[in-house]
């Protein structure tokens, strides 16, 4: 190994050739016919340019969410991610108003809390104007109504100013999360003892149950991946410098380090990538009708972003190795049904615990996601209501979407694009260690 990339002008330790070769993705993906190569490229080359220019635009950047909604499962205890300070207290921090700093004895905490606080503020002239988007999109039916859209907690946040990164939202609080999720609400391999290890061999399942795994895995990794190229690498007093943690992304995905599961939580993240693509795929014919809008009030950007939304789903849709969603739920129709609403019902339970997360970015970023998510599957599995949509603009419509979650879908499929890319990032950085 060390003769090797000694050829290549790289001095590398024996733990760091191990990981640049058995922590690379390559090959055909389980459970479709499509391999990494094509998709890096694809996302890279093809489409993340477009999606993250199309995501700063004032109708994908705003969210209506409630960050207030009690946790459902177990008592909210409030208590700091940091593990010096799991037992103390932090003070509640409101996303109306600026920061401030409480008067608690340890400075980890309040660290936590500052990282993982939510700037809410928006402009006079942005409020009024999403008032009026909300009184546009009333007018229409809507296939479903969100609860979040409805409650009077529920407010936008601008996602620009709320990026996805870390937060110091960590130990046994942010632990109970994701046991919650892989012990309790997943369809977990039978071979998974502990969510600790929650990307052990799922065989011996049926590909639906596999699927529906590998896509919580999936979000899991991505999530994962952004905190780690997005990390508080500086804090002093005059600023933050944030970048990537080639260390943290090691202890997360290197092979020897996570026991070889570190390039399965990965391969995970491609699946998840193919099924919101191919969701971007099939919501095409709603999306390109002339009645549909990205109405924000100003109709001249309004047209060339929906312009932009259109040429991105034709990019998504020619991908040529798409995932086949007529895999999932075939055979008997009765069982297929009965397991069809047991996959629904196992995602809307996850979707209620990100009320449960305690850090109100994680917990904005983890509403958003499962959302968008769930829109994809949504999307999938209504594939009879969008093929019999109306050709006529006054008809009612088959198969509609909500703003939120038209919105939702893009950022979701926002932060596999980006994870993906980020990928590429960090093998080059640990192509360039000495």
């Amino acid at each position: 190994h060390q003769q090797f990339f000694l050829l290549l002008g790289h001095m590398l330790t024996v733990h760091e050739v191990h990981f640049l070769l058995l922590s690379q993705v390559t090959g055909s993906l389980d459970d479709c016919a499509c391999d990494v190569e094509t998709i890096d490229a694809f996302n890279n080359e093809r489409l993340f340019p477009k999606l993250q220019k199309l995501l700063e635009s004032d109708y994908f950047r705003f969210y209506k969410v409630n960050l207030n909604k009690p946790c459902p499962f177990w008592t909210d205890n409030g208590l700091c991610g940091q593990n010096n300070c799991a037992v103390i207290p932090c003070p509640p921090v409101s996303i109306f108003l600026t920061l401030y700093s409480a008067e608690a004895n340890n400075q980890e905490c309040e660290k936590a809390e500052t990282l993982g606080a939510v700037d809410s503020s928006l402009s006079k002239e942005t409020r009024q104007a999403l008032l009026e988007w909300n009184k546009h999109d009333d007018e229409a039916e809507r296939f479903c109504v969100i609860d979040d859209e409805e409650s009077p907690d529920s407010q936008y946040v601008d996602l620009l100013l709320n990026p996805e990164r870390f937060t110091g939202y960590k130990g046994p609080e942010a632990w109970q999360i994701w046991n919650s999720i892989y012990e309790e609400n997943c369809f977990k391999p039978y071979t998974v003892k502990r969510p600790l290890n929650p990307m052990a061999s799922y065989s011996g399942q049926c590909v639906e149950k596999r699927a529906f795994f590998r896509l919580v895995s999936g979000l899991h990794s991505s999530i994962n991946i952004h905190l780690s190229a997005r990390y508080l690498l500086d804090d002093n007093w005059f600023q933050k410098k944030w970048g990537h943690n080639v260390s943290e992304f090691q202890q997360r995905f290197d092979a020897q380090l996570t026991n070889g599961e570190g390039p399965k939580r990965l391969r995970n993240l491609y699946f998840l990538y193919l099924i919101e693509l191919r969701a971007l795929a099939k919501v095409l014919p709603l999306l390109q009708r002339p009645s549909f809008q990205l109405y924000t009030g100003q109709p001249t950007q309004d047209r060339q972003h929906k312009r932009v939304l259109l040429e991105l789903l034709q990019v998504a849709k020619s991908f040529p190795l798409h995932f086949d969603e007529t895999s999932l739920f075939a055979g008997n129709k009765e069982e297929a049904a009965n397991l069809k609403e047991d996959f629904r019902l196992t995602f809307r339970n996850i979707s209620r615990i990100m009320d449960c997360v305690g850090c109100f970015k994680c917990r904005l970023w983890g509403k958003l996601q499962t959302q968008g998510l769930g829109t994809a599957l949504k999307i999938l599995f209504s594939e009879r209501q969008i093929e019999a949509l109306p050709k006529s603009s006054s008809a009612r419509l088959t198969f509609q979407l909500s703003r939120q979650e038209i919105v939702s879908l893009l950022n979701a499929f926002g932060r596999i694009s980006t994870s993906i890319r980020e990928l590429e990032n960090f093998r080059s950085l640990l192509s360039k260690v000495r």
